[in-house]
């Protein structure tokens, strides 16, 4: 192991290929620096800054460790640059960074195993970088954390273990997308995770309001990628316009929120699934307070079971649930609320004015059974606690009541073909 104590000794000790790098001091330095193939680092918790550049720069199987790391934070504080076709093994361990940590590969590379443990990303600003995700419709900011396999050749694979990552702090969020895991595509390069524990996510996409065509994740699952096991530890907070929080265009076998999940941005989400999920749980509740932003969406793809804590919204246009596309088993163990009245919010890259109904199920929404152990209220006005325009619920468990507090809105309002029909409730009694 070779120790540094200044920035001309850790630039010799990484031209001269050591391998293994010990920093003795907090260090300086005017460029970014390049990792050589199977070059580690270890910080021994101390600073590296990079003045007025990008940082640390990896070509393969490279480990940082139990290091500071700051540059500017639209700059990248770590990513990947290399022509190997296998990079090895990525690590990256007990650090706290200031700039993106962008993990993105390229037609050279076809394989890499990154594991992550114990990672804060204080603070950064991925708008600017090229490579974003289009479909349904809209695009996509990278995240402040960023992993993406953008080789298209779909024998690529990017494998992904993260524990333990901390993203921005309240009130003070990372600017784009705080978690972005994506493939190439549909067809192209994949990425599996075998597991996603995240610790606070604070993110803020700063996308002008009118915009339609463009969308953030707080934690965002892409096409390309299926994700094994993904835990919220910590609430997950958005605050921006079209900001999402949970968001799903991929595949998750396992998803599990421990805390709240909040957006405060206009047409923010708290949770929108237009991939394939086999099991979510929302531990506490999913709360939107921005217009025309809502609780949960089913826009395509499918969810085989969820479970939701209770979901409330505050504005016009927020609708609490909205199910386009067939779905399983839907349980919220407490009560579907919602303060709004009619107003506008982004569907599918356009603007549309939406009711703020508690749950909407539209022409190709299916639910096989959905269960609310509370209530399902509304308090503005024209607007319907359970409203079936046009889908199909098999069966309804409630166990509270329908309640509708202005005299223009409905408990219930059930339409096919452009006929009211009489839909059955049943009474949910424990088991």
């Amino acid at each position: 192991m070779v120790k540094v104590k200044t920035f001309e000794q850790l630039q010799k000790a990484i031209n001269n290929n050591e391998k293994e790098i010990e920093l003795l001091n907090s260090i300086s330095s005017p460029y970014s620096l390049s990792l050589k193939d199977g070059q580690n680092i270890n910080g021994n918790n101390n600073f590296l800054s990079f003045i007025n550049s990008d940082g640390l720069m990896l070509e393969g199987n490279n480990k940082i460790s139990d290091l500071s790391i700051q540059t500017n934070p639209e700059k990248l504080a770590i990513f990947v640059s290399s022509e190997l076709n296998n990079l090895g093994v990525i690590e990256l361990n007990n650090l706290t960074v200031v700039g993106v940590v962008q993990i993105l590969t390229r037609k050279n590379n076809n394989h890499l195993k990154l594991k992550v443990n114990n990672l804060d990303i204080v603070s950064a600003d991925s708008r600017n970088y090229p490579e974003r995700p289009m479909k349904y419709g809209v695009i996509v900011y990278q995240g402040a954390f960023t992993v993406y396999n953008f080789n298209p050749n779909p024998d690529s694979l990017i494998e992904v273990n993260i524990e333990n990552l901390n993203i921005g702090r309240k009130n003070a969020p990372v600017i784009g997308s705080g978690v972005f895991i994506a493939g190439f595509n549909d067809d192209g390069g994949k990425v599996e995770v075998s597991k996603l524990v995240t610790k606070e996510v604070y993110s803020n996409g700063m996308i002008p309001l009118g915009v339609a065509n463009l969308i953030t994740g707080g934690v965002f699952i892409l096409n390309g990628t299926n994700a094994k096991e993904v835990l919220n530890k910590k609430t997950v907070t958005t605050y921006g316009t079209n900001d999402m929080a949970l968001d799903v265009w991929g595949h998750v076998d396992n998803w599990i929120s421990e805390d709240e999940v909040i957006t405060f941005g206009p047409s923010g989400i708290g949770f929108v699934n237009f991939g394939t999920v086999d099991n979510f749980v929302a531990k506490k509740a999913i709360k939107t307070y921005g217009l025309g932003a809502r609780g949960f969406n089913q826009y395509d793809g499918t969810i085989k079971k969820a479970q939701f804590h209770s979901i409330e919204t505050f504005e016009d246009g927020s609708i609490g649930m909205q199910f386009s596309k067939p779905v399983g088993e839907i349980v919220i163990e407490n009560d579907i609320l919602t303060r709004g009245s009619q107003g506008e919010t982004l569907v599918k890259g356009v603007i549309q004015n939406l009711k703020a109904d508690a749950i909407s199920v539209k022409e190709g929404g299916e639910i096989k059974k959905l269960v609310v152990k509370g209530s399902v209220i509304v308090e503005g006005n024209d607007v319907r606690a359970f409203n079936i325009d046009n889908g199909k619920v098999d069966e309804f468990l409630l166990g509270g009541k329908l309640i509708a507090k202005r005299s223009s809105s409905k408990e219930m309002s059930v339409t096919q073909n452009g006929k009211d029909e009489i839909f059955q409730i049943e009474k949910f009694t424990e088991e």
